[in-house]
């Protein structure tokens, strides 16, 4: 089939759930542009800071939630099952589930003067809920950043042409802030300034380049070694510590917006790749059920992830994007726009290697000499590009995909910051930020954190589950249809259940204890928010029934 087609029909179902679905969705909501935002009652100007205009907040929120997860997860899944299921899972996942997830992540926070959505499980189901769920996103949040660490500094040690860009975007992002709020330029003006200036960056990087060596250290007979790896890492964790205490408006903002136009661009690009290659799928549309003793349910929904639902979505919607939307009628566009940019990004992924790539066993080896899905990724994005940008397509791809990684590095950064505040009650900025960057780090230069991950699929759609079973829980108490929300929140529930259940026997039959241990921690948190469950039901059946007394339809 080819894959120009494909995506074209995908695309016109993703504009036909944006204008129908998530319009219907909103109105849940009883949006009001002249309600005031939390980024305006509780402006701080450090974290509560409304965005200059809603694209600025759209490139922040596309950026932080997209990085690298769009483009592994399709592409995993391409290589157990075929293109098939991921393509069906994309689309239905992106309309009927990540869409309202994120949309109802960021309205409920609006609605919880700008809490995360830990926060706003203590009012809707109850404070031990709360404590237990911030405290299983905390350290999930601490995997994504000493995961993102080691990613983006093996980046740096491979690819050494990325290096100038990546770090050059940040004083132009200072600068593109400066103009827009200090200065007050013009917007247009100011962002084609800023993308000029990103583009005379990536090219200088082909000329300058830096390499790390390794630093030895001998004090008193004790010697120390520092590679290369570990020393980014270290670079890399002290500018998320600086990054995510700076106020949104100097850096977050302006960064994230010139980030989404790289993206976009790639996407653009990538697009206007098929559209002039025109290549069919050569990979199986679909291998089976099983597939090297994977089943296709339930982890299919855990591999792709992000590029259809993901739970790291709902801390970014309620965790910095709420505290920065200037109105409330741009939250469809942000909540559910940003999704469906992303799930276009998983499509792209999953159509460019699909299309470039001739037999499994190809790209099973692609990925395995090549730097995993990423490289397979850049091989294929470097094919079907290769038209209009001849070697540098490959270059273009990974230097796209860096930037995102630091986006969302940066940004789980702040995150974390906010949950050490509320769980710890911490009110200091720079102690809190200390604490989550350690421990980050701890986590990334030891390389432990390479047991962990195999969990992540897993604990990243358990957030998922959970957030909408809390959006659930508040549209039951405040007498609302569950509708939109129930469905996807039982599904996910369930099925990252039987994903936690088919992980512990596989680590069971293979004696990994730390892996079943965590596991079993995981399917505890499960079953304990499902026990929960009922006592929403019950304090959701007993609010309607109060609000019912009190309007006179019950009589005493």
């Amino acid at each position: 089939m080819n894959s120009l087609f494909i995506i074209g029909g995908a695309l016109i179902l993703f504009w036909l759930g944006y204008q129908f679905y998530s319009r219907a969705f909103s109105r849940m909501w009883d949006i009001d542009p002249k309600r005031q935002t939390p980024a305006l009652t509780h402006y701080d100007g450090v974290d509560y800071v409304p965005a200059k205009h809603w694209t600025v907040l759209f490139g922040h929120h596309f950026a932080s939630i997209s990085g690298a997860a769009p483009i592994i997860g399709p592409i995993l899944a391409l290589s157990i099952w075929g293109w098939m299921p991921a393509l069906i899972w994309i689309i239905l996942g992106v309309i009927f589930f990540g869409g309202i997830h994120d949309f109802s992540a960021l309205m409920v926070s609006l609605r919880s003067e700008g809490n995360s959505i830990a926060d706003v499980a203590k009012t809707t189901i109850s404070k031990r809920a709360k404590i237990v769920f911030s405290i299983f996103i905390w350290f999930t949040l601490i995997l994504v950043i000493a995961v993102f660490v080691h990613f983006c500094a093996q980046t740096f040690v491979v690819e050494k042409r990325i290096v100038v860009p990546t770090f050059g975007l940040i004083p132009i992002a200072m600068l593109i802030g400066f103009m827009l709020y200090d200065l007050k330029f013009n917007p247009i003006s100011t962002t084609v300034l800023g993308l000029a200036l990103l583009g005379g960056f990536i090219i200088l990087g082909n000329f300058l380049t830096f390499e790390i060596v390794k630093l030895t250290f001998r004090i008193s007979g004790f010697t120390l070694e520092i590679g290369p790896l570990q020393i980014w890492g270290i670079i890399l964790l002290i500018y998320a510590f600086f990054a995510s205490i700076t106020p949104v408006q100097i850096l977050l903002q302006p960064r994230d917006y010139l980030c989404s136009f790289l993206l976009l661009g790639g996407v653009v690009l990538g697009v206007a790749g098929l559209a002039v290659s025109r290549p069919v799928m050569q990979l199986p549309a679909f291998v089976g059920w099983q597939a090297n003793g994977i089943y296709l349910w339930p982890m299919l929904f855990v591999t792709v992830a992000c590029g259809a639902i993901s739970g790291f979505h709902s801390l970014i919607a309620s965790g910095t994007s709420s505290k920065q939307l200037g109105n409330e009628k741009d939250a469809r566009k942000i909540g559910y726009g940003a999704m469906v940019m992303e799930g276009i990004v998983a499509l792209l992924a999953l159509l460019i290697v699909g299309g470039s790539i001739s037999k499994m066993s190809t790209l099973n080896q692609i990925m395995k000499d090549g730097g995993g899905p990423v490289g397979a990724f850049g091989h294929g994005f470097a094919e079907v590009t290769k038209p209009f940008l001849g070697k540098y397509g490959g270059l273009v791809a990974i230097t796209v995909l860096n930037a995102f990684i630091l986006t969302t590095l940066d940004t789980a950064t702040r995150i974390g910051r906010y949950l050490t505040q509320e769980l710890i009650g911490i009110k200091n900025r720079y102690i809190s930020t200390i604490i989550v960057v350690v421990a980050g780090g701890a986590l990334a230069l030891s390389g432990k954190w390479s047991a962990i991950w195999p969990m992540f699929g897993s604990a990243n759609q358990l957030v998922a589950a959970l957030s909408l079973i809390v959006v659930t829980a508040w549209f039951l108490i405040h007498g609302k249809s569950v509708k939109f929300t129930l469905v996807p929140a039982l599904f996910m529930l369930i099925t990252t259940i039987g994903a936690l259940v088919y992980q512990l026997i596989k680590f069971f039959k293979s004696g990994d204890w730390f892996l079943v241990s965590i596991t079993i921690i995981l399917l505890g948190l499960a079953f304990y928010m499902l026990l929960e469950i009922d006592l929403i039901l019950f304090r959701a059946i007993k609010h309607r029934k109060e609000q019912r007394m009190r309007q006179g339809y019950v009589k005493i």
